[in-house]
């Protein structure tokens, strides 16, 4: 046994390597560092309240309330200050991943925050037109918003007060997928109008 350690470069005892005629110890540990704490704020405008109940987020604005449930995420959420105008997310000894979600919460807060003070439905995105990779962006007129619809597949519906902001912001989606240096005979891609009306029927 003796003569077979002497022909080793390096022997293991334990958790420890001993090189040959060195002194050199090291440990073989597999152990990854964590950080202690991670910590972001979300401020919290004038206009929206949020309300804590455990991990479950409760967000009210003029536009309404949103509500989510971060339960499944091992995190602590509380308020800075006396008037409560600055939301905390705190994660400890968190690994690489589990630091990642301090910033996904914040930023699904901020979204919310959005939707309740925000109008939906000012910017139209078109992808994928003619299979190209360029997305068509379409800015809806003061006061019109675009929903899709939920009774009919690939429909936009546009809402708005003024007929007029309305017609121009159909003819704006109408005009950016327009082809172009193709035969209109042959590619009939696009986005047309197919209906006009007002939301609500006049009583007759």
């Amino acid at each position: 046994m003796k003569e077979n350690i002497d022909k080793l470069d390096f022997i293991k005892i334990k958790n420890f390597y001993y090189m040959k005629d060195t002194i050199a110890f090291f440990a073989a540990s597999t152990a990854r560092m964590k950080t202690i704490l991670s910590n972001q704020t979300v401020d919290i405008p004038e206009n929206v309240d949020i309300t804590l109940k455990g991990r479950t987020v409760i967000v009210k604005g003029p536009r309404g309330t949103l509500r989510r449930d971060f339960n499944h995420i091992n995190v602590e959420l509380s308020f800075l200050g006396k008037k409560k105008k600055r939301l905390r997310v705190d994660k400890w000894w968190g690994n690489r991943k589990e630091l990642a979600t301090v910033r996904t919460i914040c930023s699904h807060v901020q979204n919310m925050i959005k939707g309740v003070i925000l109008e939906n439905g000012s910017l139209v995105e078109i992808r994928n037109f003619l299979s190209e990779k360029y997305i068509r962006r379409v800015r809806m007129r003061p006061g019109v918003a675009c929903s899709v619809s939920q009774a009919q597949k690939d429909e936009l519906i546009l809402e708005g007060n003024d007929i007029e902001l309305v017609s121009n912001s159909a003819a704006l989606i109408q005009q950016a997928t327009t082809v172009k240096n193709k035969d209109i005979r042959k590619f009939l891609d696009g986005i047309y109008v197919s209906e006009k009306g007002t939301i609500q029927q006049a009583d007759e």
